[in-house]
């Protein structure tokens, strides 16, 4: 496996769509593209004879690397680029693409070809990639009657407009809440203020951006500006989303009873690790009860301090519970954020970031200047192993009007082993430095979510090397997918590799393994209340997709599964449903998340006998085991190789149940 990626002399592709200069050339370069596709298909399915590898496997590899370009580059600039006009062009060309794919699945003749193909004596990845695009074939109805599968086309044709309308949605919803004074940001950190200058009025405004939304709920001494800022957050997509929710919803449920499922949730987890929707419902209970203990200390820890501050106070609200974790572990555990925000300006988390993944992982990092992007701030990067080239990565790392809200990585181009390079994208919304109001300190939640994100660029340039598209990461069992990004969190919380690049702003020191050592103590405070939360995040992508849409008031399900799985109240009169971008997305299965979890804390056991995270033995291992391969394995069996042993849940167990307090 490893071999693979050192063998490799794939050229470097140009993102045809992506950097594209005019909505006209978008659209140009897409007919262009998915009109050879088409006569790709058209020679595929005139093959006449015995159906082999090369004559049916090739061909269609070939097809779907340009189709899978469109869409993803499409994809892309429907959710970075500046100019709405290829915002717009973006999501028309990614649906014609998805459209094209949709019609591929349902193709009887190209899966009566696949079914024909003797595979026998083909080594073992040739046949698990052509186990699993049989198995695609049949999940999304091939084997129906013709009208039926018109059918089905044409609501998958209406589920991707839907979602794509359910997340421009959110993501051009920015709100923001006007300060009379600077009185108002009182808590706040000192560069924070700095860059919140009142404007000609007078006023200083705050928008539900993430780097202005986070601090303010986590250390704003007044309770009405973190009440007014979390209305307005929670309120994002709202009123508009509300039908477009119940539309997707319905539409998903009318495809699922078409190919004969109880239910939508059922469809999408069955080709998961879980199984089945019933296992992942057992799933979010199992863990619901682990956080049991620690959610209820964690509260009632919480509530103390805010009875301090409030002696009427007889619970805890939704825009409590980031402030109040902030003072307790403050207070209790000698921990206060704002001092490690210090050593964390953005320029040096990224510097460290390449250089500690460069080392785990044995690559190296280029910059590339002087080339197309779609923003001055994109930052380009070559990835090598030695000499060898292994792909490129684009960073669209700080906030701006309309672009995408939260944190993920993105396909540019599919890397296949001998024909092209991979190439993926960042995108994130972390301070900038380019601004000039300061360094641009980050929170450590931002450098952990970099880490976090940037495991799946560098997961999915390793895995880029295989022989079939359909072996790289993009089509690893989904509920797998985070888990060596939440591993690589872990290299966020030790002394040794954060003081290669966390340095104090001013003083220019290296963090202290002491106040790495209070952050890790104080981090379990306040783990049972977000785990709880996590959980009702999962319980409710999974319910909206087990329950029968007709009439169902989204509002009052999501109340319903606050209280049985969260511990704080809902906040009345927000419509949170409208902007969980990952009901689009991710449907019924937020679960992943905490399932990946699981897997990942039992991963890094293996690198916890190692006594330096910074040794590359094991991350040479992993790398080889488990990034590398991409999907050409199933994902337990990666996960028991690594491991050497079956998976479990015991050093999740000991993470939830751990005590706050000092970490040695």
């Amino acid at each position: 496996m490893g071999s693979q990626t050192r063998e490799s002399h794939a050229p470097l592709t140009r993102p045809r769509y992506l950097l594209a200069t005019s909505p006209k050339e978008v659209k140009q370069e897409t007919e262009r593209a998915l009109a050879e596709t088409r006569d790709m298909l058209d020679a595929l399915l005139a093959v006449e004879g015995e159906r082999t590898v090369a004559n049916t496997l090739v061909p269609f590899d070939d097809l779907l690397l340009r189709v899978s370009e469109v869409s993803q580059q499409g994809d892309i600039l429907f959710n970075v680029h500046p100019a709405k006009a290829m915002r717009g062009a973006g999501d028309e060309v990614h649906q014609e693409a998805q459209r094209f794919l949709t019609e591929l699945t349902l193709n009887r003749p190209l899966y009566e070809a696949f079914d024909a193909v003797d595979a026998e004596d083909e080594d073992e990845d040739t046949q698990y990639a052509l186990f699993k695009i049989l198995r695609d074939f049949r999940q999304a109805g091939v084997d129906r009657d013709e009208a039926t599968r018109a059918k089905i086309q044409d609501l998958r044709d209406e589920i991707l407009a839907i979602g794509q309308e359910f997340e421009g949605n959110i993501r051009e919803d920015t709100r923001s809440i006007r300060l009379e004074n600077a009185e108002e940001l009182d808590g706040l950190p000192e560069d924070f203020i700095a860059a919140h200058p009142p404007d000609g009025e007078g006023t200083i405004v705050v928008t539900t951006d993430y780097p202005d939304l986070f601090p303010v709920l986590q250390y704003a001494h007044r309770e009405d500006v973190r009440r007014r800022l979390s209305w307005e957050h929670l309120n994002r997509g709202y009123p508009v989303n509300m039908e477009v929710l119940d539309n997707l919803l319905a539409r998903r449920r009318e495809l699922a009873e078409i190919l004969d499922y109880d239910s939508f949730a059922d469809y999408v987890t069955e080709d998961k690790m879980i199984e089945s929707a019933q296992s992942a419902e057992a799933f979010i209970d199992r863990i619901t009860a682990l956080a049991g203990s620690r959610s209820e200390e964690d509260y009632e820890a919480l509530l103390a301090a805010k009875q301090k501050d409030n002696p009427e106070a007889r619970r805890l609200e939704p825009w409590d519970r980031l402030y109040y974790t902030e003072k307790v572990r403050a207070a209790e555990h000698d921990f206060d954020s704002r001092e490690v925000r210090a050593y964390f300006p953005f320029e040096k988390v990224w510097e460290g970031l390449l250089t500690i993944t460069s080392k785990l992982f044995g690559v190296r990092y280029e910059s590339v200047e002087d080339i197309p992007v779609w923003h001055t701030s994109v930052r380009v990067y070559d990835v090598f192993e030695g000499e060898t080239h292994l792909g490129r990565i684009y960073l669209d790392l700080h906030p701006r009007d309309a672009k995408y809200t939260h944190a993920a990585s993105s396909g540019v181009v599919s890397g296949v082993l001998g024909i092209q390079l991979p190439q993926n994208l960042l995108m994130c919304n972390f301070p900038d430095p380019a601004k000039g109001e300061g360094p641009a300190l980050m929170d450590h939640l931002q450098v952990v979510t970099f880490f976090h994100e940037f495991g799946h660029l560098i997961h999915s340039i390793l895995s880029g090397q295989r022989r079939w598209a359909y072996n790289t990461m993009s089509h690893l069992e989904w509920d797998f997918i985070e888990a060596p990004s939440q591993l690589l969190e872990e290299w966020t919380w030790d002394a040794e590799t954060l003081q290669t690049f966390a340095r104090h702003h001013e003083l220019g020191d290296p963090i202290p393994t002491e106040l790495v050592e209070r952050m890790r103590g104080a981090d379990a405070l306040g783990r049972g209340l977000a785990v709880r939360r996590q959980m009702f995040l999962a319980a409710l992508s999974l319910n909206y997709y087990v329950r029968d849409p007709e009439g169902l008031d989204t509002t009052a399900v999501a109340k319903e599964l606050q209280r049985k799985y969260d511990i704080l109240p809902w906040y009345e009169g927000t419509h949170f449903q409208c902007n969980f971008g990952h009901l689009n997305g991710y449907s019924a299965i937020y679960y992943t998340y905490m399932w990946s979890l699981v897997i990942a804390k039992d991963l890094f056991t293996r690198f916890q006998t190692q006594g330096s995270l910074l040794d590359p033995k094991e991350g040479d291992r992993y790398r080889r085991l488990i990034l590398a391969p991409g999907s050409a394995r199933s994902a337990a069996e990666l996960v028991e190789t690594f491991l050497e042993r079956p998976r479990n849940f015991d050093a999740y167990t000991d993470w939830i149940s751990e005590v706050p307090g000092r970490a040695g």
